[in-house]
């Protein structure tokens, strides 16, 4: 299930829900304030790709330039 981001237009609380794919067109409700005037935001996210900036280790000891493969 996609996690959308929404901001009330009358108390302008931004909330995230959860959404299944038979609600995706509905408008929510404000959890703060009760409100349906909401509208859905353009969300950005973050990813981690690969490990750290650590040097491989050789199998041989130390570390080595080409990937830890000997």
């Amino acid at each position: 299930m996609p996690l959308y981001e929404y901001e009330c237009r009358e108390c302008h609380n931004r909330f995230e829900i959860l959404v299944g794919r038979t609600v995706v067109d509905q408008s929510p409700v404000c959890p703060q304030c009760g409100s349906d005037k909401c509208e859905r935001l353009f969300s950005t996210f973050a990813a981690t790709v690969g490990k750290s900036g650590a040097a491989p280790s050789c199998p041989k000891g130390g570390t080595c330039s080409n990937g830890g493969y000997s």
